[in-house]
């Protein structure tokens, strides 16, 4: 997560995790390639992105073949909409 989210108090800390984790309101509008890699929500009034990003082994670029687990590195962030 980022700074500012870390910085939130512990409890919403983990009701947003929580609602990373239950995400599921995936469209065809939000996912068109049905990668389940971003996610929007909002909690307690403030809006929250989620996303996935695909690395390398050695973390210096993005992955050859995202699919490939041996070739990838997945990275979840989670932050304010507006530190996107």
């Amino acid at each position: 997560m980022t700074a500012g989210v870390a910085s939130l108090p512990l409890a919403d800390q983990a009701a947003i995790v929580r609602k990373v984790m239950r995400f599921d309101a995936f469209t065809p509008d939000n996912d068109p390639y049905g990668e389940h890699d971003f996610g929007a929500f909002e909690h307690k009034g403030q809006k929250f992105f989620w996303k996935i990003d695909y690395y390398a082994p050695n973390m210096a670029h993005g992955s050859d073949d995202p699919a490939d687990p041996a070739q990838t590195i997945r990275v979840l962030t989670i932050m304010f909409a507006d530190e996107y």
